[in-house]
């Protein structure tokens, strides 16, 4: 019996000490002891610190007396003090245990950090990395491009160490020669970021002169007049330009242009020469004049393709699509992903004023009088986005398209709103999700704004592109986007009458229907309509390549940038609809 009561004893001696017992009015009373709760001072579990910054987590305790508490991330313990002091220093996701535990019994909950980054004020100006170099007495307009935060931030300008501007924007102006030193600085509490250039201050005999040229060779077909002419054009003054071919003088004055008009097959040299009172410079061009057209037409086959069949350049402009679900590093990988698009029947986006686009046939395509050739694009009643189109025969006759553009006529062509040898030049932004700034060859300046709401890749800077800003140049139309809410929640894109691609024609869509599931659908092009650089009609017999550019810079509100958009591209000889 005295081993069965040893039990017995043991059981009773447990119960009392887990159980608090009183006599009441001759009523036994038990008093329990609760194992331990938490609850977190943030009621979701989800806490926000940024990267590098301290987070304390404070959770409120019940029946936590004498408690041990223990903190650990995967496996390892962290803490082990009612609170948690969290830090950081990667961006991501980490999940933190806490454990209570006391005689009574023990609690487990798991919370969430999500540790973003801090926000610092990228700033970015463009130009800035080459410095500037203005006229005494002149203004110089500096409009610096700072990344979104959600942070107040703070401004400061500094010339030479001195503080001049506590404004974003700001104009500097010396009437007195030299070399000055400026710095833009944006600061929060995240942190700060600043640019600091030059700007050199000089009198007129020092201002550099500058132009470029699109290229320094020139293919072109015997019989054929073609325009050879210096571009972006700055601190000419009071120049003459002199031209020769060989040697020989054929040209002497103000104009920078000289139209070269190809007599007979062979290479020639072709030689400008700008003076003016402080400066002389020269560019030298090759022009290979080839055999007259049709020496190296491409007839159909029983093989050939209606459909384009190779992109030989894809390059757009910044825009909210460049970049997206598509990591091109070079100008080879750019042309495989328009081509895998179009070959899907997805479109291809050109990005704001002059992206572009050129592909080509594997026959020359004919010129009928009436529609030749068709461009699918993404336009709809309200939403048109028109892109200029080129053509070119292969001239030399190596499968390239390296010879003389033509544009094809449109509605606007000759209108005194349409622009001509329009150029806008991209700056690269500082940083992931900045707006990519612009200026152009007319003094005007804007930029293509970063749309986080609908695209977040993080830059909309072409990622092929080396250098820190590239130009682009074409044909520009009149803008004519609204916003018809008045408000700024509905903008119009309005139509052109005829004669551009992703363009919701009246005239050359041959299609009634308002396209409102914004369907791929073709605008029709006639090669009879291609012209010179003067207006002329071109007279072509057929074309080899085409090219399509965007041919509007403008932008509607929350929407973003005008940008063309590419389906696809046919002969309409061989494919008739």
């Amino acid at each position: 019996m005295q081993a069965a009561v040893k039990p017995i004893l043991f059981a009773i001696w447990l119960l009392s000490v887990c159980f608090v017992s009183c006599n009441r009015d001759g009523v036994i009373e038990v008093e329990t002891h609760p194992a331990p709760t938490i609850e977190f001072d943030n009621p979701t579990g989800v806490y926000t610190v940024k990267a590098g910054r301290e987070l304390t987590i404070s959770p409120v305790y019940a029946h936590a007396e004498g408690a041990r508490f223990t903190w650990s991330i995967d496996g390892t313990i962290v803490g082990e003090e009612r609170s948690l002091l969290f830090r950081e220093e990667h961006v991501g996701t980490v999940y933190v245990l806490l454990t209570v535990a006391t005689q009574y019994g023990t609690a487990s909950e798991e919370l969430r950090v999500e540790v973003v980054a801090l926000e610092v004020p990228t700033v970015s100006i463009p130009g800035a990395e080459k410095g500037f170099t203005i006229l005494a007495s002149s203004d110089l307009e500096l409009r610096p491009s700072v990344a979104e935060t959600t942070l107040p931030s703070r401004w400061l300008w500094t010339v030479d160490g001195r503080e001049v501007s506590t404004d974003l924007d700001y104009t500097f102006r010396s009437a007195d020669p030299g070399l000055f030193t400026l710095c833009f600085k944006a600061a929060n509490e995240d942190g700060e970021d600043s640019v600091s250039f030059t700007v050199r201050v000089v009198g007129i005999e020092e201002m550099p002169f500058g132009w470029t040229f699109e290229q320094t060779e020139y293919h072109v077909s015997t019989g054929r007049t073609i325009r050879l002419v210096p571009l972006d054009i700055v601190n000419a003054y009071d120049a003459v330009y002199t031209w020769t071919i060989d040697g020989r003088q054929v040209q002497e004055g103000p104009d920078p242009a000289y139209c070269f008009t190809a007599a007979a097959e062979g290479d020639r040299e072709a030689t400008v020469t700008m003076r003016n009172s402080f400066f002389e410079v020269s560019q030298r061009l090759t022009i290979r004049v080839c055999p007259p057209e049709g020496r190296y037409y491409r007839p159909r086959t029983a093989a050939s393709s209606p459909d384009w069949t190779r992109v030989y350049a894809f390059l757009p402009a910044p825009g909210q699509f460049v970049n997206e679900n598509y990591a091109a590093a070079t100008p080879e990988e750019a042309c495989a992903y328009a081509e895998q698009r179009m070959l899907q029947r997805s479109y291809v986006s050109l990005g704001g004023f002059g992206g572009y686009i050129v592909v080509g046939f594997d026959h020359s395509i004919d010129a009928s009088g009436g529609y030749d050739l068709a461009i699918l694009g993404n336009s709809f009643e309200g939403s048109s986005e028109p892109g200029i189109v080129w053509v070119m025969q292969d001239e030399n006759g190596d499968g390239e398209p390296n010879d003389t553009w033509y544009e094809l006529k449109g509605s606007e062509t000759g209108r005194p709103e349409t622009l001509q040898d329009y150029a806008v030049t991209y700056y690269r932004p500082s940083g992931a999700g900045m707006e990519v700034r612009w200026t152009d060859n007319r003094g005007g300046s804007g930029s293509i704004d970063y749309l986080k709401q609908f695209h977040d890749q993080g830059f909309y800077y072409p990622a092929w592109v080396a250098s820190d800003s590239y130009t682009l140049r074409g044909t520009c139309l009149e803008a004519r986007n609204y916003d018809r809410s008045g408000n700024g929640t509905y903008w119009v894109n309005a139509s052109y009458d005829w004669g551009y691609a992703d363009n919701f024609s009246p005239i050359d869509r041959l299609d009634q229907g308002d396209n409102a599931s914004a369907a791929a659908n073709a605008n029709h092009f006639r090669i009879a309509d291609a012209i010179t650089f003067d207006g002329r009609p071109a007279g072509l017999k057929y074309i080899d390549f085409v090219k399509v550019q965007t041919g509007v810079n403008a932008k509607s509100g929350w929407l973003g940038e005008l940008s063309t958009e590419v389906f696809g591209f046919y002969d309409c000889g061989m494919k008739r609809e």
